[in-house]
């Protein structure tokens, strides 16, 4: 981007910031929905400019997109009687699509190459994170339902984000897209186990109806990713330059929707649930560090896992709080994590970038 663009629009947004923070403190912050929505797209346009800032330009639009919804949530509701929410699962179908184009069998060889760190990776996952999930709806205080959105989003497995900021915290690469591959495989049937266990005693959940859900939404589309990935591997680069803006935008469409529907409740209650999905995603990052510690893996492991744990795949918790028919209740924890998952991550990521890694080969 020409850099005389990238500063004007780095003023203008700190102009539009001011303006935004004036009209929230002295006026009604009801007034300044369109400025707000203006700052956070045009920083994400401005960030895609400035190389330092480059990585938090989708959490940025994220962000934009979240206060999009807060404003106007009429539009992203329904239209002549067809409801938006009905998107939702056919997006996290076309996501996970995506993920398969870029799956292949040498991502499943590295729990022969690196047992431990792929056993201990899962294992991380798939318990540190349910569990305080579990701790925080007891504490929060919460209607039962958005409790169970909590623990949803611990119970889900990573997501691709987290290869993303594995890349950039200079990890093991190689090691995160295995634990992503597997837990995200082995969520049919841990994810509807572990919601049964400990969301059982705030709702009903109905175990083997989320196990279909989840094969629907994950299994069959990868499943069909992979196949794709093997007959046409280097002949469909346009997909796989696409598959990554299409999965980023279907993210946000899901955000938006989800957000819009659940706008009432997320007011009510969105300070204290905003403190409890930080707690949760920092404390992922704090446990998954320190555990692969205690085993004795290397550094770039036990950073790979500490994003592993600490970042979910947010996008398909929502839509099993969809396929629940519980989307503006279930799905809002989910919808909250997300956008504070990537600016958290970024950050760590960049923390680490910058942070030598010694004596290792």
């Amino acid at each position: 981007m020409n850099p005389k663009i990238t500063k004007t629009l780095s003023i203008l947004s700190v102009v539009l910031f001011i303006a935004a923070l004036a009209v929230s403190l002295f006026s009604d912050i009801s007034q300044a929905g369109f400025l707000w929505i203006g700052f956070f797209f045009i920083c994400a346009i401005a960030f895609l400019g400035t190389p330092k800032l480059k990585g938090y330009a989708y959490s940025m639009m994220i962000f934009g997109s979240v206060t999009l919804a807060l404003y106007f949530p009429q539009y992203f509701i329904e239209y002549k009687d067809f409801k938006f929410s009905e998107l939702i699962v056919p997006l996290i179908q076309v996501i996970m699509f995506g993920m398969g184009t870029s799956m292949s069998v040498k991502d499943f060889l590295g729990v022969v190459k690196m047992p431990k760190g792929v056993l201990i990776g899962v294992f991380c996952q798939f318990s540190i994170m349910p569990f305080i999930g579990f701790a925080l709806a007891k504490l929060s205080g919460f209607p039962p339902e958005i409790a169970a959105g909590m623990i949803l989003i611990g119970c889900s497995p990573s997501g691709m984000a987290s290869n993303v900021m594995s890349y950039l915290a200079k990890a093991n690469l190689a090691l995160s897209i295995t634990v992503t591959s597997i837990t995200t495989l082995l969520a049919p049937l841990v994810t509807p186990f572990l919601m049964g266990w400990l969301a059982g005693e705030f709702i009903a959940i109905d175990v083997v109806d989320m196990m279909f859900s989840i094969v629907k939404m994950v299994i069959i589309p990868i499943g069909a990713g992979l196949i794709f990935n093997y007959f046409l591997q280097g002949k469909s680069k346009w997909l796989d330059d696409l598959m990554p803006i299409i999965s980023m935008a279907a993210i946000a469409l899901i955000l938006v929707i989800i957000v819009a529907a659940g706008r009432d409740s997320l007011l009510d209650i969105g300070p204290i649930l905003i403190i409890m999905v930080i707690s949760h995603n920092l404390a992922g990052y704090v446990l998954g560090y320190w555990a692969s510690r205690l085993f004795k893996l290397s550094e770039r492991d036990c950073r790979t896992i500490a994003i592993e744990v600490g970042m979910q795949n947010g996008g398909l918790a929502s839509g099993i709080a969809k396929e629940m028919g519980k989307i503006a209740t279930v799905g809002l924890a989910p919808a909250v994590f997300g956008p504070f998952m990537n600016v958290s991550g970024s950050i760590l990521a960049s923390y680490w970038h910058k942070k030598p890694i010694e004596n290792e080969n």
